[in-house]
């Protein structure tokens, strides 16, 4: 019998299967846009563009400068979310294991992971990112007193 010996002819085909859902794949994202670019009303209108404030009329500009506070306090709040999504499944593990695998072992690893974070957290801390920052409005100028 001529042909591809069996191991390659299924090699070929189940690389025209990953061809085939990549070609799918994004044939479904780019005719659901094209079908709703052709489908939507247009209808131009200026408060449609205007800025929505929950139902306010908008006061000043759109481009403000927000503290980087907000930022580092979100960004610490999700590494020290993650670290306790990390530790319950841990935990459970090595509950009934603790005895059987020694305590090094089953600890080390996780007391690595709490230790980086907390250099993590200690630096900073020292840096003063986990400080809130005050506004001109709120730093009461020092007065002599007599």
């Amino acid at each position: 019998m001529g042909g591809f010996p069996r191991s390659e002819h299924t090699e070929m085909n189940q690389w025209i299967a990953v061809g085939a859902l990549a070609v799918v794949g994004l044939l479904i994202p780019i005719g659901m846009m094209v079908v709703s670019y052709l489908i939507r009303p247009s209808v131009p209108e200026t408060s449609k563009r205007a800025t929505y404030e929950s139902g306010e009329v908008p006061t000043g500009g759109t481009r403000i400068r927000f503290n980087i506070q907000y930022y580092m306090v979100a960004l610490l709040f999700v590494v020290f979310d993650i670290e306790t999504v990390l530790l319950f499944p841990w935990a459970v593990v090595y509950r009934d294991a603790l005895g059987e695998v020694g305590v090094v072992h089953a600890m080390g690893p996780m007391l690595l992971f709490v230790g980086i974070l907390v250099v993590g957290l200690a630096w900073a801390w020292r840096t003063g990112a986990v400080e809130w920052a005050k506004s001109p409005r709120q730093v009461e100028p020092e007065v002599d007193r007599p």
